[in-house]
Formats: C-alpha cells, sequence, structure tokens
C-alpha cells in the first residue's frame, strides 16, 4: 500500500540521537509518505542528521512546541496528518493503523493512546507525569463530558479539515490538550488506538518541565474553558458568589426578623454585593455563550466549504 498522501509531522528540538532512527522508522512504517522534521533551533545537529536520513526539513525560529505546530498545519498539504515526536519513544508500527481511519473517513483526529495497556506507567520514570495526565483528562471529562484514553499524548493523525480548520493559540506543550480540546467541542470523530510506549534512550534528555508546563496546560485549559463554554463557566463562577451572598446575607435577614434592625450594615452590603456580582456573572455568561454560539455557526459554515472545496478538487 502507498502512503504518499500521507505527511509524518516530527516537530524536534535537540533530538539528535534519535532522529535518524525515528525518521527512517516512519519512511519504512509508511512507504511513499512525506517525513517532515521541523527544526526548533537545535544545538546539537538534529537538522543535518534528518536531513541526510532523507527527511524534508524546514526551520521555526519561534521557540516551542504550538508555534512549530502552527507553521506546519500552515505550510504542509496532505490527506492525512500524522505528528510524532522525535525522541524515539512511540510505536512506528502502529501508524498504518493510526492513518487509515484518517483515510477511510472514519475519523477525523485518531489519538496513541499509552496508557490503557500499562506501558506508560512502566516505561516513564518521571515523577507526576502520569498524574498531570490523569488530572487534565478529568478536567475535560467535567468540562466536556468525553472521556480521553490519554489526553496528553504527541502521537496523533488527522485529517485535512481538521488540520486546516484548528487555529493553534498555544505556544508550547499546552498543544496536545488543545487538540484534544477543540476536537472535542467542534464535535470531530475521534478514534484513540492503544499504542506500545517506550522510554525515551539513555541520554535523550525530555524537554517537558512537570511543574512550569503543568501550569500552563491547566491555564489553557481554563482559557479555552472561557471561549468553549462560557455560560456553564460563568454558571458556576455566579453560583459560588450566590453562595457567598447567602451565607453573609442570612444571618443579617435572620437579626432583623427578630429585632426589626439591620445591625451589621457593612456586612449587609458585602452580601448584596456578592448577590449583585452573582447576577453580573451570569449575564455575562449568556452574552458570551451568545457570541460563542455564531461563532460556532460561523466556524461550521467554513468547515463545510472546506469540505466542499476538497471534493470539488
Amino acid at each position: 500500500m502507498n502512503f504518499n498522501n500521507v505527511a509524518v509531522l516530527i516537530p524536534c528540538y535537540n533530538e539528535a540521537l534519535t532522529i535518524a532512527k525515528v525518521v527512517e522508522d516512519y519512511k519504512k512504517a509508511l512507504p511513499g509518505s512525506k517525513v517532515y522534521v521541523y527544526d526548533n533551533n537545535s544545538s546539537d545537529g538534529t537538522a543535518e542528521i534528518a536531513k541526510q536520513h532523507g527527511a524534508i526539513v524546514k526551520h521555526e525560529p519561534r521557540q516551542g512546541k504550538g508555534n512549530v505546530c502552527r507553521q506546519m498545519f500552515r505550510d504542509i498539504e496532505a490527506d492525512c496528518y500524522l505528528m510524532v515526536d522525535g525522541d524515539d519513544t512511540y510505536d512506528e508500527t502502529k501508524a498504518v493503523e493510526m492513518c487509515l481511519p484518517i483515510l477511510n473517513g472514519e475519523a477525523d483526529m485518531t489519538v496513541g493512546d499509552r496508557l490503557s495497556n500499562g506501558t506508560y506507567a512502566e516505561e516513564n520514570k518521571r515523577a507526576f507525569h502520569g498524574f498531570g495526565n490523569n488530572l487534565v483528562r478529568f478536567m475535560i471529562k467535567w468540562i466536556y463530558g468525553y472521556t480521553f484514553d490519554d489526553v496528553m499524548t504527541g502521537y496523533r493523525a488527522m485529517s485535512k479539515p481538521f488540520v486546516k480548520t484548528f487555529p493553534v493559540l498555544s505556544e508550547g506543550f499546552q498543544i496536545e490538550t488543545e487538540l484534544s480540546i477543540h476536537a472535542v467541542d467542534r464535535r470531530w470523530r475521534i478514534q484513540d488506538i492503544p499504542i506500545v510506549y517506550r522510554d525515551r534512550p539513555e541520554g535523550s534528555q525530555s524537554k517537558l518541565n512537570t511543574v512550569s508546563d503543568g501550569i500552563k496546560v491547566i491555564k489553557m485549559i481554563g482559557v479555552l474553558f472561557k471561549d468553549y463554554r462560557p455560560l456553564k463557566l460563568f454558571c458556576i463562577i455566579a453560583a459560588l458568589l450566590l453562595l457567598l451572598g447567602l451565607i453573609l446575607g442570612i444571618p443579617v435577614v435572620v437579626d432583623f426578623t427578630y429585632t426589626g434592625l439591620v445591625e451589621r450594615l457593612p456586612t449587609a452590603i458585602l452580601a448584596v454585593a456578592f448577590v449583585f456580582l452573582s447576577c453580573l456573572s451570569l449575564a455575562t455568561g449568556l452574552i458570551l455563550d451568545s457570541i460563542a454560539k455564531i461563532e460556532r455557526k460561523n466556524w461550521e459554515l467554513v468547515t463545510y466549504m472546506f469540505r466542499k472545496d476538497i471534493v470539488s478538487e
């Protein structure tokens, strides 16, 4: 089978130790595919090694995986985009299984699931990575009602309509979370594909900072929650403010019932302020929800037109 309509996307930063093997593995796994390596200011010769092994090498000066993905999605034309890290941790033997649902029109994004078979827990020795993945999965489940088997994986295949209508907002490692939330919110068809995970070889260093990048991921979830589900977010805020107002206000009302006096005027004013802020938050959510629905309708129309153009070609 020939995969000349598949683009393998490899964002890279200082992966000289593994990039040659990764390029060779995916050229063999997907015969005829184009393997692109986007070098993100590497200082160890990653780009030169990738070029020697037959990859199409591009350079992205803006640091961060999100910036690299933004440029890759803009530059490259293909029917299926397989994104994989350059650290040789993902199972290349699953590449065909990842791409076929996209090429057959059965899915818009396939996700390489490292967690279900337990290989990630066995191989990954970095503290809190599993905890962080589970936390993000829980947050997406709570906000959007969809459960990913593995939300932080960098091994994904995507369709052309998905890639070309996906607005990349993140700059760094938040890109996986952003891809996942966008796919769920826009109701793209998603398939999880179990894969075998292997840890980085000795001498290869992860570029992910568990704490700082974890905070950025959680912040990204909050931003997308506000943009995609504003009514739910502001209803939660309104409920909390109303609860505070009631906690402060009920004793004041009880005192007034017995004495006919407002003995704690500052407390009464604060309670009214919280109730007012609750109403304001609810109104804000309703307004932003209307705007989000208009944006969603416009996006749907753009996506329909894009699909129509692809079919006509």
